[in-house]
């Protein structure tokens, strides 16, 4: 459950949502801060899961603009379902998994010390939930991928040179 105010520090209108919503417009002019009472979100400040993201878990963000450095609002946000069970990926340095790939069952902070691949452009999430970082250590711009095929990530909304690590969303997120 999360809950969006249209100003910051939770005040003004608020909507509260459980689920995946591709277009905040319907429910709030703006929003400015937001309150996480459970679960895990994906938020994005385009409709229809596009553009930038960010992973936001149980907590207060009072003032998630200049927390974040956005300069527009949150459009949509979808919710990442709670994944018990084994994480399995594969990832390829080209699209349309073309190159170099390798499959991960654990978290990875830099794809070039542990595979000697520069780059990563496609990927297959066979089981769980993934965020991929443009930068190693897990920092910079993240994207969200769940189950399933993935063949150009600019398709996506994707305008990142590339993502250099990558971790599980595993219980401890929530």
């Amino acid at each position: 459950q999360i809950i969006f105010y249209e100003d910051r520090n939770f005040q003004g209108r608020s909507w509260e949502c459980m689920s995946d919503c591709a277009d905040f417009s319907s429910h709030l002019s703006r929003c400015h801060s937001f309150r996480v009472e459970s679960g895990c979100f994906m938020a994005y400040d385009r409709p229809n899961y596009m553009g930038n993201q960010y992973f936001m878990r149980r907590g207060d963000y009072a003032d998630y603009m200049s927390m974040w450095g956005w300069s527009d609002y949150i459009k949509s946000c979808r919710m990442i379902p709670q994944h018990r069970g084994q994480f399995r990926i594969r990832v390829y340095e080209r699209e349309n998994f073309q190159g170099q790939s390798h499959e991960l069952m654990d978290d990875c902070d830099n794809f070039q010390d542990r595979f000697r691949m520069s780059d990563c452009q496609s990927c297959n999430v066979m089981d769980g939930h993934w965020l991929m970082y443009e930068q190693p250590h897990y920092r910079g711009r993240m994207m969200y991928f769940r189950p399933g095929e993935y063949r150009n990530f600019r398709d996506m909304g994707w305008s990142g040179s590339r993502f250099m690590s990558m971790r599980r969303i595993t219980d401890s997120c929530y």
